[in-house]
């Protein structure tokens, strides 16, 4: 893929083209959907950046790099509202919501087990973490709405909620590499 020109002036009456070529409003639930999907992938960015003095990084930064990619692909399978053109794309597959699952499974086994919510905090990659989480749980909702009236695929919201499920278990586990206390929730120190 070659990018010549960063502005192509196509979008400036507050449309643009779907993979495919389908124009639509850039207040469309689709590209809500695949933006929220960018904006978590650069809440990523910024854990990844996070990750590169904490313990946890030469385990996380790999996963997360993947992560990304996955995001990518989410994202130009959410810009295609055309099942035929959508085959012809990379896209989400069992094997990437499979993985996030190993993945949680593996690092979930050393937390101490939980008595409390979790509030954010922890150090910066654990706050940045459940930032992600919560932009993640934004996608998911919006990528819900989304499949009650258009088809989006098999596999985005299964993606989208295991993935959330792992930034959690990830930010946890970077408190803990990092020595930082996790915050519980106490109701009666309010």
């Amino acid at each position: 893929m070659r990018i010549d020109r960063v502005y192509t002036k196509g979008g400036d009456k507050g449309e643009t083209s779907l993979i495919g070529g389908e124009r639509v409003s850039k207040a469309s639930a689709r590209l809500e959907c695949y933006g929220t999907v960018d904006e978590l992938n650069a809440t990523i960015g910024l854990v990844r950046t996070s990750l590169e003095t904490s313990a946890a990084g030469p385990h996380l930064l790999p996963i997360l790099h993947r992560v990304q990619n996955e995001l990518f692909n989410l994202g130009a399978e959410l810009a295609t509202a055309d099942p035929a053109w959508r085959v012809k794309l990379p896209c989400i597959e069992e094997r990437h919501v499979e993985q996030l699952e190993h993945d949680i499974d593996a690092i979930n086994d050393e937390l101490p087990k939980l008595k409390s919510f979790v509030l954010p905090g922890g150090g910066w990659p654990s706050s940045y973490f459940h930032l992600a989480r919560t932009v993640c749980r934004r996608a998911e909702r919006l990528v819900v709405a989304l499949a009650a009236v258009e088809d989006v695929g098999p596999l985005p919201v299964g993606y989208l909620n295991r993935l959330s499920d792992a930034l959690f278990v990830f930010g946890r586990w970077a408190a803990l590499k990092d020595g930082k206390p996790e915050p519980l929730w106490e109701p009666s120190k309010t």
